[in-house]
């Protein structure tokens, strides 16, 4: 009898000792949360707990027709960077490639490791000549428009991708080169897509941005 009891008691106490092992345990994981929450800006967070944005009319078909049925698209900085950002990069590519490289843009904005807006990825970078995210906004050229006809069907890209439209041509991309080139960086991360003269690349989590 005494044996039985003094069984229960132990098998008791062990079961309060690791339920305040679970406690602890479940302390330490919130306080890591907490501060990781920090150090999220409130534009990112806002973007996670935002619902899906309706897409402004139908799914986008990645050709020039159905683009030149959209309506002429004009909006706030947002959009136009984006705009820019594609006609400069990606004028010359396929409708499909410029919503690619778009989604490239969007992806990083979402994404902990780059700005958490279009114009700041964008715009990323040390401020020195060809040291930068996107070539042509430290190249040392004016960012003339001088094609107003391909920033328009760009400007029509940047208002869908902003409306909502769905990232399904790059499987999570945040980087892309021409197939002209071969940078170091491309040995490391996994080629998610290639399109037009386009590799997509996604960046691995455990390696920091080169």
């Amino acid at each position: 009898m005494r044996f039985a009891i003094l069984f229960l008691a132990a098998s008791l106490f062990g079961t309060i000792a690791s339920a305040e092992a679970v406690l602890n345990e479940m302390g330490v994981i919130v306080r890591q949360e907490q501060r990781a929450l920090k150090g999220i800006s409130s534009n990112r967070l806002q973007a996670l707990f935002r619902a899906p944005v309706a897409v402004e009319g139908p799914t986008p078909q990645y050709t020039k027709a159905w683009l030149s049925k959209q309506p002429a698209a004009t909006g706030g900085p947002e959009w136009q960077c984006l705009a820019e950002a594609l006609y400069f990069e990606a004028r010359g590519e396929s409708v499909k490639g410029q919503f690619a490289v778009a989604e490239v843009i969007l992806n990083r904005v979402d994404s902990g490791s780059y700005p958490d807006s279009v114009c700041g990825v964008v715009h990323q970078g040390t401020g020195r000549k060809y040291a930068c995210q996107f070539t042509y906004t430290c190249d040392g050229h004016a960012e003339t428009i001088h094609e107003p006809g391909a920033f328009r069907q760009v400007g029509k890209v940047a208002k869908a991708m902003l409306s909502g439209a769905p990232r399904q041509l790059t499987d999570g991309a945040t980087h892309y080169h021409t197939k002209a080139v071969s940078p170091r960086w491309a040995r490391k991360f996994p080629r998610t897509a290639t399109i037009g003269v386009h590799h997509f690349y996604r960046q691995p989590t455990q390696l920091s941005q080169n």
